[in-house]
């Protein structure tokens, strides 16, 4: 038997690009373990997608060797595309077609006789559930039901080697853990599965993790060998004086610390050494590291906003609004013809919080979220924003608003500096307040060096960056953050939450959807939705404190959010 499924020797892979070269990958070696989970973890520009796409045989090596079950991928021998299956990012699902007529395709499209196609189909349906919805076309199914489709369709063959580029991004907590339990009874079956990711708690589901950095091995080990070094530097501290927000940015800056996140009831902490002196009224409780812990340490966490210069104050027209209440929702409705997506959904922001709008996919939260904003008409209730009636005068209202869509709605063909100049113009801005705030603008997000390149060209972080420069560049009231963080890297996020929460404190109200149940315990309040429905809301400990039973004495926001929503519909099913 050969000795890897999957060999990379000297690999070095570089790219042309508007303005030079980027080398993606730099002389890359390690091998794979049969019958293994492999995660693959790393910054954006680490060279992840070029891996997968390498290992694939859609790329080749400019240099070096990969070696697929021992044949090099520079060979034409057709055994390599027959005991791969490979899911890339975006896979290639046709809309207009249904569950059944995708796998349809993909069975003729990888050569297979109809009668090993119907069986393995049959049993890929039972293994995502797929089956009740087999006659479903795929722009109905929800966003995890689209990714377990995607899988199917990757496993036709039944391939030796699985390679999955970032299954999971943008896929809520239930079709995640739905999707992990798929990999599990996969690697049961002796296939061996390499994973991207940018959920710690995923890495360390791994049997071995590879961790890239600009294209080169940081290492290759189990996520024990990984977390081993930081034992007895990690803690969870509080203090009873200050928000956990505070905290965080007084202990981020404090000598010997190297990392500080804010974490359920307090703020964690990576330490570089084990002498600890806390200040006066902190409580410091050893805690065990994770996977999150040996990233930061290993790649290290920039102070980005260290600094910086602010952005101008601009006084924008305010309305006569309650200084508390900054948004207002009761009894909320939305229709699309007879379909009822929102029920009657009520809850307020008050000014400055970080407000959390969680829920499944398919749950209402978009479409709320984007009345919210005035995108969407209001077909029954009240909704005031600022003080503005959203459903009389929501143009007005717009103008105190920035925005940042889970897309990032930015003008690809376009530069940095282009977009921060039509964004800044569609917002008003003119003359010398215009150009000082894009200079601005440019210098505190650290997108000088990116101005001329085009937004299409820029790493998925960088892109973010430039996203909520752009929403920034008005001095909005409130900013609306639809998902943000969705496929970005575990630092870019860190230090997009740094800027979040500076926001905060000064003062501007942010309302959020996330499926990050980390980044929920960023919130100071939150709501949890279900079929258009209002299941729970109030702070991260008063949700989490909802789903503590007898299993679960110390649920996480994870726990809480499937067990809240399984519960409901399981009500639901009980009664309809």
């Amino acid at each position: 038997m050969v000795g890897s499924p999957l060999q990379f020797l000297d690999v070095a892979k570089k790219f042309k690009r508007s303005k030079g070269e980027v080398q993606a990958l730099q002389r890359l070696s390690f091998h794979l373990a049969y019958g293994q989970i492999i995660g693959l973890l790393g910054p954006d520009g680490a060279g992840k997608s070029t891996l997968m796409r390498m290992a694939a045989g859609l790329l080749l090596p400019d240099s070096g060797q990969v070696l697929v079950f021992g044949i090099d991928t520079f060979s034409p021998d057709n055994r390599i595309q027959s005991q791969i299956g490979f899911m890339p990012q975006r896979f290639g699902l046709y809309e207009d077609l249904t569950v059944q007529e995708n796998l349809d395709l993909y069975s003729d499209l990888q050569g297979l006789n109809k009668e090993e196609s119907q069986k393995r189909q049959q049993e890929l349906l039972a293994l995502t559930a797929l089956d009740p919805f087999s006659k479903r076309y795929a722009r109905a199914l929800s966003g995890g039901m689209k990714q377990k489709l995607g899988l199917a369709c990757a496993l036709l063959r039944s391939p030796r080697l699985l390679l999955l580029d970032e299954p999971t991004v943008g896929v809520d907590p239930i079709a995640r853990r739905e999707l992990w339990e798929i990999i599990k009874a996969l690697k049961e079956e002796g296939t061996t599965i390499l994973i991207s990711t940018a959920y710690f708690d995923e890495v360390e589901r791994c049997d071995e993790v590879i961790l890239l950095h600009e294209g080169q091995l940081l290492g290759q080990k189990t996520p024990g060998e990984f977390l081993s070094p930081l034992s007895n530097h990690t803690y969870l501290v509080n203090r009873k004086d200050s928000s956990r927000r505070q905290l965080q940015e007084e202990l981020r800056f404090r000598q010997g610390v190297i990392d500080a996140r804010i974490f359920t009831e307090g703020v964690r902490v990576l330490c570089m050494d084990l002498q600890i002196h806390p200040a006066s009224g902190e409580n410091w409780v050893p805690v065990p590291p994770t996977f999150e812990d040996a990233f930061v340490s290993l790649l290290g966490q920039k102070n980005v906003l260290a600094d910086s210069p602010e952005l101008p104050t601009r006084i924008l027209p305010r309305h006569e609004i309650n200084p508390e209440v900054v948004i207002e929702v009761n009894e909320l409705k939305h229709f699309f013809g007879t379909f009822e997506a929102v029920k009657g959904v009520s809850f307020q922001v008050r000014k400055g919080q970080i407000f959390g709008l969680l829920g499944a996919n398919g749950a209402g939260k978009t479409t709320t979220f984007r009345m919210l904003c005035g995108l969407l008409p209001v077909s029954a209730g009240i909704l005031r924003v600022a003080g503005v009636d959203m459903r009389r005068a929501s143009t007005s209202a717009r103008a105190l608003m920035g925005y940042v869509s889970q897309k990032f709605s930015l003008y690809g063909n376009l530069s940095c500096n282009q977009n921060l100049s039509f964004f800044s113009a569609a917002y008003g801005l003119k003359g010398k307040e215009r150009r000082q705030r894009i200079d601005c603008a440019l210098q505190e997000f650290q997108l000088s060096d990116y101005r001329d390149v085009n937004t299409d060209d820029l790493p998925l972080g960088i892109k973010q960056r430039l996203a909520l420069a752009c929403a920034l560049l008005h001095d909005p009231l409130i900013l609306f953050l639809d998902e943000p963080t969705s496929g970005v890297d575990p630092l870019a996020r860190r230090e997009f939450w740094q800027r979040v929460n500076g926001l905060a404190e000064g003062g501007v109200t942010i309302l959020i959807t996330t499926h990050f149940m980390d980044e929920a315990e960023y919130c100071d309040n939150l709501v949890l939705m279900s079929r258009g429905e209002v299941l729970a809301q109030g702070s991260p400990v008063e949700i989490r404190s909802k789903a503590r039973n007898d299993v679960c004495s110390q649920p996480s926001m994870e726990d809480a959010f499937i067990y809240l929503i399984q519960e409901h519909e399981a009500v639901i099913r009980r009664f309809s």
